[in-house]
């Protein structure tokens, strides 16, 4: 385990999967990260794939390979590039293991930083092969809710911006896994602002196709205790409880790139969301946790 810290903050990573555990407010002395085993994971990061694919699997020009869902690299050991008290790069890159799954050469790299108001991350994906990438990336971080004793889960609302007239969420259908049905639903939401309940995700998971939204921000209705996502690298937002458990976390999850329609087993280059670089590029995308 890695720690970085400032006056404010202090995060704890895992080299294993680049994975956020902790998030301490130090001055208010509360951890912002889930960490009980009705769900054993904290803030996993999604590559090269997000949720789970038809058959476990797509294809490359006709020829099926396998593929975990969530993609792989939650279970590797990344290098730590650079480190220093407040920040910390951490480095995966495609191997023999990888190209089981993925037969391209890559370099995912992800540098998590403290805030003066938070913890700010930045993905950098490199395309180190000469043929082009496909890929999706997600950031899955889950949050104790209710953030004080004394509260419930609905007590607490989403807040967007800038205030969508429309929002729409891509209707999840269980097979029994979870997958986009390849309609859209349109989500109930009163100036910008979404009341959250546990019976909201009776259905699993509620990606938001968050068109031009610039950030989320999940707040209670009883103390003024906020935390803020920014989106404006990422095209879409993922809202995830555990279902039928009543449990006391929200995960807020940006991502570039969908699940799979379900029963459309696709060239990986069509994926629905995928982005795409070509041999030798780079693409950055990030976004910060702001707690107040």
């Amino acid at each position: 385990m890695i720690t970085i810290q400032n006056d404010n903050f202090q995060a704890i990573i895992d080299e294993v999967g680049a994975q956020l555990t902790h998030l301490v407010d130090r001055k208010a002395q509360r951890d912002l990260i889930w960490n009980n085993d009705l769900w054993p994971k904290h803030a996993p990061v999604l590559f090269p794939a997000i949720g789970r694919s038809n058959e476990d699997a797509y294809l490359i020009d006709g020829v099926k390979h396998e593929m975990p869902q969530h993609g792989f690299v939650s279970d590797l050991r990344f290098d730590v590039t650079d480190q220093a008290v407040d920040h910390v790069t951490l480095s995966t890159q495609g191997n023999t293991e990888t190209q089981a799954y993925y037969p391209f050469k890559f370099e995912l790299a992800i540098t998590f930083t403290v805030v003066d108001d938070g913890l700010h991350l930045n993905f950098q994906v490199t395309n180190q092969d000469t043929q082009k990438l496909s890929y999706s990336l997600g950031s899955h971080p889950a949050f104790n809710v209710p953030f004080v004793d004394g509260e419930t889960f609905d007590d607490y609302q989403l807040v967007l911006d800038p205030k969508p007239g429309e929002l729409n969420q891509f209707e999840i259908v269980k097979t029994p896994n979870p997958y986009r049905s390849g309609k859209k639903l349109p989500v109930t939401q009163k100036d910008g602002v979404i009341d959250l309940n546990y019976a909201m995700f009776d259905a699993g998971l509620i990606i938001l196709d968050d068109g031009d939204l610039n950030s989320i921000t999940l707040r209670s209705k009883k103390n003024d205790h906020t935390i803020s996502l920014d989106l404006t690298d990422f095209d879409y937002v993922t809202l995830w409880t555990k279902e039928g458990a009543k449990a006391p976390f929200l995960c807020l999850e940006p991502f570039n790139g969908l699940p799979d329609v379900s029963g459309d087993l696709r060239e990986l280059a069509t994926k629905e969301g995928n982005h795409h670089l070509a041999a030798g590029q780079q693409e950055t995308m990030q976004y910060t946790i702001h707690v107040h």
